[in-house]
């Protein structure tokens, strides 16, 4: 039966035969000849052919029905149209009744069994390929012939601009014919909309036509008729209720299709045309692409009700950006444009604040798409819709947009009772990332967006604090909008902040509750959970100072990434001004603490108890302003701290201010026994030289070292030390004439007066200090480090900070060697060592006094005398082998001879730092190994058996290194290295010393590579033996892991040796 109508329709489609067309004067004459025949041959078919009884029987009943039949219009073009029409409700009529019998059999046949191989039963609405191409013309035929011609102007797409069929259709249609135009485009419309109704054919009536009958609905429902050139209303050809029901079924239309085609579709009906008229559109649609007034009103209406509808902004946006090609420029554009449109309140809206209710969740959700194709294009059209909006409308974004979007954090840090519950995970992550997409990704800088952002800054950092301390996927979010705000926010306001951060605000901070803490959540991410009750008062107070010195070091950490800002610098600056003035506070403070113990009978208690609370509460803020500046000089490195000549000045500028507080009241042999205020001034007094010696001082310079003139002034007036007064008097006036003036003792700031005495300071200053010029004093290390390399007489600094030696005498040099000032001593030896390296004769000749030096100095407790000790003697071995290397390995077995037998524990230190000595010279010995690393061997075999646990597991690890070095020449060792190797494995009791042992397996065997099966062929099955019962027995995980390591290089010798490489090569053989 569904082929037998098809093919009804398949003869109405037939095209005219060729000789005919020739025959015709025109392409509209032939036209409708070819309706009018194919019409007159189908009516015949279902007059004579049997097989088409049943369709015949339906179609009249069909007939019967339709009250829009019109029998003699005379219009060959319409009768075809309602033929057409009259097919396709047979169509429909007949498969419904299929699929409703059908319905009816699979509930009776579900109940039989069915094996897996059995297909399920084919709904007969399913139709083939051909059936619906055929389906498919015959819809297009009647759109062309029964809808668009009586569409009004400017409504739809006109036919003459689709293609060159529909300029003849406009020709041949005419408006004075019975039935109306408007009736018959109600007829049309009506038909395409019952066949609707069967799913299978709305799936094709909709793809292909949904525009056009929204046209015609729009049309028919809400079109205004009014007489040519009047303005009153001319009778309609359409009842009142008719109009009503197209409204109703354009509304019901809506509701149906895909959101987003159904906006793509108005969008198009509201701007009129898509493409212009081609040179073939000549009919009476070209030239009215504009949308009339009425439709382009009624457009907007509908798109806003789709708009409030919910995911209506969804729809909304993948109506515009999926509707063309992505990428490039024009994504953008479509984003901004979306999101001005999202923007803009409705007229029809009742009011901003109901539109903005509606739309701003919806904005929101659009941040947290998962859709990867349109997830990113999705996010550029929330950002710009909060950019917009807190541009134009900064009270409503705040209310609608940024309030809900942060309120999770805020409610972490909400202090009210109602308030205070537990944040669950989903919802914090959801805030994060959305304030992460937001602010970082969308990247506006407006003050509306940072002081929203500052005011849940404490509670983020917070959770950033928690993450840095577990695994979990907010760390980088978090990190990166902390970041933000310290780049985007104005200078004062971000200092402000990381004051507040590091906890120096006091109790304004807003943090979480002290009931609360953030835990780790199952997804990763973090929730906000009330906190157990500590059960001690000690493990309480712990736990929250372990906490507070945490933040301070995840502060520190985010200081250190902004190396571009000037805000670590300030930072660091305002704290050592706050210090200065608690400094000035103190001075004060002593005097009214003496009176206050005269007048203690005066006060009541509770006048005391609150004097010992304020004395509490200003101790506590001291004690946490030292200890963040503590951490702030100990984790960030000097260049970011002072990374600007201003910030330089202002660092000096507070140390010079603290020096000259309380200079009044001081006394002279106080200010005098102070070694650390007096080496502290004197480094400041370096720096001030080493500005003005600058090449490149500008006047803006000179303008901010304008504020050193007043604390240069009081030193060089009310200071006890003669050379601080004289260096501050000499220094002020190069800074007041802008380097103009530049008088010799100037230059004695760079040296170390603290280190001499006065009188031999002021003799030696005239003839060791040049005049100050460019290039003279320059270093850049950090100020106010204890073991930091200065700038001390006799010794230079080069361009790029290396020390030059000058003309001071070796005796000199070895004089300072034995200084008490740290500087001295290890700017000494570097010197020494630069001038051994350089081959200086008087250094070579008096070898013997430097090795004395460098073994002296080997015993120093501060790491930058010993460690400056060691690279002389490795430069020293190096240099002069066969002497020096002879005295290190007899230092190394018996201890340096200086030190008294008793002294075990610093013998056996310095033994190590000996042992450091050779294990650089090893290095340092290369090709030469072979010859002069036998001694060395020797000497580490024996510390092997050390009783001290430490020695021999620095001999072991100077062994591997030597090992490594030595190649073939381990031939003759190899079986006392194997034999001592696998005792320590199994049976030395220090996990530290089984460790080293197998460490040094793993070194011989990478040293040697494919070279292991020849050098330790007798050994290696032993050594084999002892990493496999390491790995089998012992107990330390480290020795497992170690043994593992070394068996992997093992296996890889042994496996490149077994099956060596395959080379493929070519060779010619020349034949005789």
């Amino acid at each position: 039966m569904t082929s037998a109508i098809l093919s009804g329709l398949n003869v109405l489609m037939k095209p005219l035969e060729a000789s005919a067309c020739d025959a015709m004067s025109s392409q509209q004459e032939a036209l409708v000849a070819a309706l009018r025949a194919n019409r007159a041959l189908l009516l015949e078919q279902l007059r004579c052919e049997k097989g088409l009884e049943e369709v015949r029987r339906l179609r009249e009943e069909v007939m019967a029905e339709a009250k829009w039949f019109s029998s003699d219009t005379g219009d060959a073009i319409w009768n075809f149209v309602q033929e057409c029409l009259f097919l396709l409700l047979t169509l429909a009529r007949h498969l419904s009744v299929q699929l409703a019998l059908f319905d009816g059999n699979a509930a009776a046949s579900a109940a039989r069994p069915r094996t897996a191989e059995m297909a399920p039963p084919l709904p007969p609405d399913v139709l083939g390929v051909t059936q619906q191409k055929t389906l498919g013309a015959t819809l297009q035929f009647v759109v062309s012939l029964g809808l668009g011609p009586y569409l009004a102007s400017g409504v739809g797409v006109p036919l003459g601009s689709r293609t060159a069929f529909g300029v003849m259709v406009e020709k041949l249609v005419h408006g004075d014919v019975a039935p109306a135009m408007e009736r018959r485009l109600l007829t049309t419309t009506s038909v395409l909309l019952q066949l609707a109704d069967l799913s299978s054919l709305a799936t094709v009536v909709f793809t292909r036509h949904l525009r056009d009958v929204l046209a015609a609905l729009c049309q028919l429902g809400h079109c205004p008729h009014r007489a040519d050139g009047g303005g009153s209303e001319k009778e309609s050809a359409l009842s009142v209720e008719e109009r009503k029901t197209c409204r109703e079924a354009l509304k019901s239309l809506l509701g149906k299709v895909y959101q987003p085609i159904v906006i793509r579709e108005l969008l198009h009906l509201q701007g009129g045309r898509e493409q212009p008229l081609g040179a073939s559109g000549t009919g009476r649609g070209a030239g009215t692409g504009v949308a009339p007034p009425w439709l382009r009103r009624l457009c907007g209406q509908l798109l806003s009700d789709r708009l409030m509808q919910p995911n209506g902004v969804q729809a909304v946006v993948r109506a515009i950006l999926e509707g063309g090609p992505g990428g490039g420029d024009s994504d953008w554009s479509k984003c901004d444009s979306v999101a001005r449109i999202l923007a803009a309140c409705p007229r029809q809206s009742v009011s901003p604040d109901s539109y903005y209710g509606q739309i701003c969740p919806q904005i929101l959700e659009l941040l947290h798409l998962k859709d990867k194709l349109t997830g990113l294009q999705f996010q550029r059209v929330a950002t710009r819709v909060v950019d917009i909006m807190v541009e134009d409308k900064p009270q409503l974004a705040q209310q609608h947009l940024l309030a809900p979007l942060l309120g999770p954090l805020r409610r972490c840090a909400d202090t009210a009772g109602e308030s205070r519950r537990a944040v669950d995970e989903p919802e914090l992550t959801r805030c994060v990332e959305g304030a992460y997409k937001i602010w970082v990704v969308g990247n506006s800088a407006s003050r509306p967006m940072v002081k929203a952002l500052e005011e849940v800054l404490p509670v983020l950092f917070t959770l950033f604090c928690f993450t840095k301390r577990n695994v979990s996927h907010l760390r980088g979010a978090c990190r990166e909008i902390l970041l933000w705000y310290a780049g985007h926010a104005e200078h004062s306001e971000a200092l402000s902040a990381v004051r507040q951060l590091s906890g120096l605000a006091g109790q304004k901070t807003c943090r979480v509750p002290p009931g609360f803490h953030f835990t780790a959540g199952s997804e990763g991410g973090a929730r906000l959970t009330p906190r157990e009750a500590a059960g001690d008062e000690d493990d309480a107070l712990y736990e929250r100072l372990s906490e507070e010195q945490w933040r301070l070091d995840c502060l520190t950490q985010l200081l250190a990434e902004l190396k571009d800002s000037d805000l670590p610098g300030d930072f660091f600056l305002e704290l050592l001004r706050e210090l200065t003035s608690w400094t000035a506070e103190e001075e004060e403070t002593d005097e009214q603490r003496v009176q206050e113990v005269g007048d203690v009978s005066a006060v009541t208690l509770l006048e005391a108890e609150q004097r010992l609370s304020r004395r509490d509460a200003v101790s506590g803020q001291r004690l946490a302003l030292l200890q963040v500046l503590a951490v702030v000089c100990d984790t960030l490195p000097h260049a970011l701290l002072l990374r600007k000549t201003t910030q330089m000045v202002d660092f000096i500028v507070s140390l010079l201010q603290r020096a000259c507080v309380g200079l009044d009241r001081r006394s002279p042999s106080a200010a005098t026994e102070n070694t650390v205020e007096s080496q502290t001034l004197s480094m400041g007094m370096g720096l001030v030289a080493t500005l003005l010696s600058g090449p490149r001082l500008g006047a803006e310079d000179y303008a901010s070292m304008k504020r050193l003139l007043p604390p240069l002034e009081d030193l060089s007036q009310k200071h006890p030390d003669v050379v601080v007064r004289e260096l501050a008097s000499s220094l002020r006036p190069v800074i007041a004439t802008h380097g103009a003036y530049k008088p010799e003792r100037a230059a004695q700031c760079s040296g170390n007066p603290v280190r001499r005495t006065r009188a031999s300071c002021a003799a030696e200053a005239p003839t060791q200090m040049g005049p100050l010029g460019p290039g003279r004093i320059r270093h850049n290390n950090p100020p106010g480090g204890s073991s930091t390399e200065r700038c001390q007489p006799g010794v230079e600094m080069n361009g790029t900070g290396d020390p030059v030696t000058s003309t001071r005498a070796v005796s000199d040099l070895l004089l300072e060697a034995c200084d008490p000032d740290v500087p001295t001593r290890a700017l000494a030896l570097r010197t020494l060592t630069r001038m051994v390296q350089e081959g200086d004769l008087e250094a070579v000749q008096a070898q013997e006094k430097v090795l004395a030096i460098y073994l002296e100095n080997l015993e120093h407790e501060d790491s930058f005398v010993y460690l400056s000790a060691i690279q002389g003697l490795a430069v020293l071995a190096d240099s002069f082998p066969e002497r020096i290397m002879q005295k290190l390995l007899e230092a190394f077995r018996r201890g340096p001879p200086s030190l008294p037998s008793s002294d075990a524990e610093h013998s056996l230190e310095t033994r190590l730092k000996v042992g450091e000595v050779l294990m650089r010279a090893s290095r340092a010995m290369g090709e030469l190994a072979p010859h002069l690393g036998r001694p060395l061997i020797g000497v580490f075999l024996q510390g092997t058996g050390d009783r001290d646990r430490t020695v021999r597991a620095s001999c072991l690890s100077n062994l591997g290194e030597l090992c490594q070095r030595l190649n073939y020449a381990l031939g003759p060792l190899v079986q006392e290295l194997s034999c001592r190797l696998t005792a320590l494995i199994k049976t030395d009791e220090e996990a530290e010393v089984r460790r080293a042992a197998v460490h040094v397996i793993t070194l011989l065997i990478r040293g040697l590579g494919d070279r292991t099966t020849r050098v330790l062929g007798d050994v290696l099955l032993d050594l084999y033996r002892a990493l496999k019962w390491a790995v089998r027995s012992d107990r330390d995980d480290v020795t497992v892991l170690h043994a593992q390591l070394a068996l992997e290089e093992l296996h890889d010798v042994m496996k490149r040796f077994l099956f060596p490489q395959q080379k493929l090569e070519k060779k010619m053989i020349v034949l005789p």
